[in-house]
């Protein structure tokens, strides 16, 4: 059969079984500070990741999924649909006015949970920051309440309430358990459920599969957290399955943004050093992985350009919900893509990055002067005038020369895509940001 017409017939019988199902299921993961190098799925062999694995093998696979660098600026975009330049205000800070893939979702008649890594204070009501943007439920850490643990005897708190734990008790399995309960509960309606993991953020420490608890080598103790990251996938995973929901789900797995620096992995007989922090790619190129085998046809690999701002249109086209009235939307629905339709993939994305614009230096870790650029699947153009081949040099240590024939294309390109969106944060005071807006990248 030729593969056009088998790929429209697989699409056409999964409408047909769409129409008599109730609203699928979504589940998004997030995993902490882990690029796109550290999974089996993307070629490593370091790292055991079977279960994430498994899900690549029977959904799609995406090649060119780029966060921010950081942490807090990633998931606000995630949240809201919309590029840094628009809503970012600070570090560890969500506005109390954006409307949430949570509250899309909520609006939309379904259950919603997060449990993880909240890092977003700053917007909901007073008896929980969580329920304001859209969850009827939560477990999380790095909330107002809580201590700095995430990981043996962690400090969590859940719907208001600091959980009573042991010392022995660790983190990532309190959180999943939480958000097994929650699928367990509502498995007889649609639900959301967002799962930020605090794995595999530093501290590095001995996982419960670890063989030695105390062990203080931080990069065998960092390739124990991938391999549990992946256990706890799999038991989501499992409990869909148990429940007979997986064909009525749509899964996501992500992160928010590459390795930290100190560690070092190697890919293809090369060795990648992480760079969380910084805007190359080893600090922003990041798993994507959909599985949903009910709606979309799997073992694909697609290398389309995927921004985090697309995550919410997306979802909201799996679920079929409609999306507010907003003056801009950055993100771009990639579900036509997913159901093997040819869609509308992105030429070019835009990032805009400043996640400490109140930091007094820029001296410290994680506190980079402002900086904007576009790229497409190959080239960067920084505000600052500065090109790469990022295909070429991943590390951005060689700018192409200006006066190179092919790289004036290039420019012309990127500059005209850069230049329809603004040039400094839209929340941010213009003074936070003059002295540093065509600054180098500063390496750690």
């Amino acid at each position: 059969m030729n593969c056009r017409l088998a790929l429209f017939l697989t699409v056409m019988s999964l409408a047909v079984a769409q129409s008599t199902e109730r609203l699928p299921n979504v589940v998004l993961i997030m995993a902490d500070d882990v690029g796109y190098e550290c999974f089996g799925a993307y070629g490593s062999r370091q790292y055991q990741t079977p279960r994430i694995d498994k899900l690549a093998d029977g959904g799609v696979r995406f090649t060119n999924c780029y966060s921010t660098p950081l942490c807090t600026p990633s998931r606000v975009a995630l949240m809201t649909g919309a590029s840094n330049v628009r809503n970012y205000a600070d570090f560890g800070s969500l506005l109390p006015d954006q409307y949430t893939i949570a509250n899309l979702f909520h609006d939309g008649g379904y259950a919603t949970a997060v449990a993880g890594k909240w890092q977003l204070q700053g917007g909901g009501n007073a008896e929980g920051v969580p329920a304001g943007h859209g969850f009827d439920t939560y477990c999380l850490w790095n909330t107002p309440m809580t201590e700095r643990r995430r990981f043996w005897n962690p400090s969590l708190e859940s719907d208001g309430k600091i959980l009573e734990v042991e010392e022995d008790d660790y983190g990532p399995d309190i959180l999943a358990d939480f958000l097994l309960r929650f699928i367990e509960t509502n498995k007889a309606k649609s639900f959301f459920v967002y799962y930020p993991m605090v794995l595999v953020h530093s501290p590095f420490v001995p996982t419960p599969h670890s063989e030695n608890r105390h062990s203080e080598d931080e990069q065998k103790n960092f390739e124990d957290m991938v391999a549990y990251t992946d256990v706890i996938v799999g038991r989501i995973h499992d409990k869909l399955e148990e429940l007979d929901l997986l064909r009525n789900t749509v899964f996501v797995f992500t992160s928010d943004n590459g390795s930290h620096h100190t560690l070092a992995s190697r890919l293809g007989g090369n060795t990648i050093v992480g760079d969380k922090g910084a805007p190359t790619d080893a600090g922003t190129h990041v798993p994507l992985i959909v599985n949903a085998p009910g709606r979309i046809p799997g073992g694909r690999v697609i290398d389309d350009l995927i921004d985090f701002a697309d995550f919410l249109p997306t979802l909201a086209d799996a679920a079929g919900l409609a999306l507010p009235a907003q003056d801009h939307a950055d993100g771009r629905s990639f579900w036509d893509r997913l159901r093997g339709e040819p869609g509308q993939p992105r030429e070019w994305l835009y990032t805009y990055y400043f996640p400490r614009p109140f930091a007094a230096t820029f001296d410290t870790p994680y506190a980079h002067p402002e900086v904007l650029y576009v790229r497409d699947k190959r080239y960067k153009l920084y505000g600052s005038g500065e090109l790469f081949d990022v295909r070429a040099d991943p590390s951005e240590e060689k700018p192409l020369p200006v006066s190179d024939a092919e790289s004036q294309l290039v420019r012309r390109k990127l500059q005209s895509a850069l230049d329809s969106m603004p040039s400094h944060g839209l929340r941010i005071p213009p003074e936070r940001g003059i002295a540093s807006r065509s600054a180098s990248r500063p390496r750690w």
